[in-house]
């Protein structure tokens, strides 16, 4: 093992190169997810006949389908058929998909977990359908939803580096490149990828529990 040599300033700002990737594409993979999922998970809360029957039959496909897989295909198959995107794009595609699918669960399980009683009240007091969603529903929801969707967002940083596949410049992609110089850097190159991953995934947790708890 050696640490002098794999820890020199080259490969520590290589590291940090390839964190910035990882972090960038699973902060945009996080908005974009959350945007789509939720609209989704809201639809099918709505059960709008068709729209839920479509909408369910393509989120249990893609829930069921492994994420490298979706990874392959947006940067293999996509070309084929005239929709080039680059390694950057093709994994955030990927994840954004996958991710989107998830959370839509997690949010229309979340809508639901919400009395039916109340949906019914708010709609016998004159309100809309989306007023009654958005002002009594929707809030209540989001605080259950909380631990779930920081679970999930931390699946989707550790899942980019399923990326290394395309050869995506991400943290472990560069600790693979690292350790291919020398045998030796193995151990403390890789006990730094864990530390790092570790310290964000963690600072994700302690923040959902704090908010779960500010919530109750």
């Amino acid at each position: 093992m050696d640490f002098s040599g794999a820890y020199t300033p080259d490969h520590l700002l290589f590291l940090l190169n390839g964190f910035y990737v990882t972090l960038k594409v699973a902060f945009i993979s996080i908005i974009l997810s959350f945007i789509i999922g939720g609209v989704i998970g809201t639809l099918r809360f709505a059960n709008i006949t068709v729209v839920s029957t479509i909408l369910a039959v393509v989120v249990e496909t893609i829930r069921n389908l492994p994420l490298l897989l979706i990874i392959f295909f947006t940067y293999f198959a996509l070309p084929e058929v005239g929709i080039k995107l680059g390694i950057t794009a093709s994994a955030i595609a990927a994840l954004t998909v996958f991710e989107s699918a998830m959370l839509s669960e997690i949010i229309r399980s979340g809508l639901q977990s919400i009395d039916k009683g109340q949906i019914e009240a708010a709609r016998s007091s004159g309100l809309t359908y989306i007023q009654t969603l958005m002002t009594i529903i929707m809030p209540q929801a989001l605080r259950r939803m909380v631990p779930p969707i920081v679970s999930q967002f931390i699946s989707l940083l550790k899942d980019t580096s399923l990326a290394v596949v395309i050869a995506l410049p991400e943290l472990t992609h560069n600790a693979q490149v690292i350790n291919g110089q020398k045998g030796s850097y193995l151990i403390p190159i890789f006990l730094l990828v864990a530390l790092m991953y570790f310290t964000v995934n963690y600072c994700l947790s302690l923040a959902a529990r704090r908010l779960e708890a500010r919530e109750t």
